[in-house]
């Protein structure tokens, strides 16, 4: 590192985003970037400006957010920035995990993939352990064809249909899905219904209103292809309802090798 050249600090976080605001900062209501700063401050000393891989909603969970901030001199080591904030970040909110990025890491913009998780329960029974984490749905839900919905979202495809109509205006929203699983998997011994979503980045709702849409077919209101029209139309009015937040949760987000000290 030659002289000027300023390491990052970079956090992994995972939280329950049931008591917040959402993960970005605001005036007023807590978010998670919020608790964060605020304890940061008391133990480096100073005002701290952090920067998340993800602005997930209020009410959604991650177990593998990350958080950067630039360090400076006088900081305290890592094992000591995980003790520390793990004693102030306060209910809802673990810090797993604190290691340095080279300089100019951006826990945003340095991601090459990010990986959300949906759970859905079907049934006529509520689940137990997993409420607050999935979406009961009570009635039965076609796999197959899900499956063949989600098909039509790999690759490149511009999902205005699938965002928050005015966080799309004057943005690009063309987006790339990698990889699109859906299968049924058994989670503190409840069976529930995972979608598992990966790519580069997302819009801003857009794995809700996805989530929401394939329901909409896994119900049996509409056939596959309409997935297809729904993503051709480019209207917000095309697609399916928001799928509840508290089912979601920012899983993990990959970066290259080479960024890290």
């Amino acid at each position: 590192m030659t002289a000027g050249q300023q390491a990052v600090t970079v956090l992994t976080v995972s939280y329950d985003g049931a008591p917040f605001h959402g993960f970005a900062r605001q005036d007023g209501p807590e978010t998670v970037q919020g608790r964060i700063e605020a304890a940061l401050r008391t133990i480096l000393r100073r005002d701290v400006h952090t920067m998340g891989a993800g602005r997930t909603d209020a009410g959604v969970h991650a177990l593998g957010q990350v958080v950067s901030f630039p360090e400076a001199p006088g900081d305290p080591v890592p094992a000591e920035v995980l003790r520390s904030l793990n004693a102030l970040a306060g209910e809802g909110i673990v810090v797993t995990g604190v290691r340095r990025g080279a300089p100019g890491f951006d826990a945003r913009h340095s991601a090459v993939c990010r990986e959300y998780r949906y759970r859905i329960v079907t049934g006529p029974v509520p689940p137990l352990f997993l409420a607050g984490r999935s979406w009961w749905v009570k009635g039965p839900l076609d796999l197959g064809a899900m499956r063949a919905g989600a098909a039509l979202m790999l690759g490149e495809h511009d999902f205005r249909s699938f965002c928050v109509s005015s966080s799309a205006e004057g943005r690009r929203t063309v987006r790339e899905i990698d990889t699109f699983e859906i299968a049924p998997s058994v989670e503190m011994g409840e069976h529930c219904i995972v979608l598992r979503i990966v790519g580069r980045s997302f819009l801003h709702s857009m794995v809700r209103i996805v989530a929401g849409t394939l329901v909409e077919v896994g119900k049996g209101r509409h056939d596959p292809a309409w997935v297809g029209e729904a993503l051709a139309a480019c209207d917000r009015s095309a697609a399916g309802p928001t799928a509840p937040p508290e089912a979601l949760t920012l899983w993990h987000v990959t970066y290259p090798d080479e960024v890290w000290l």
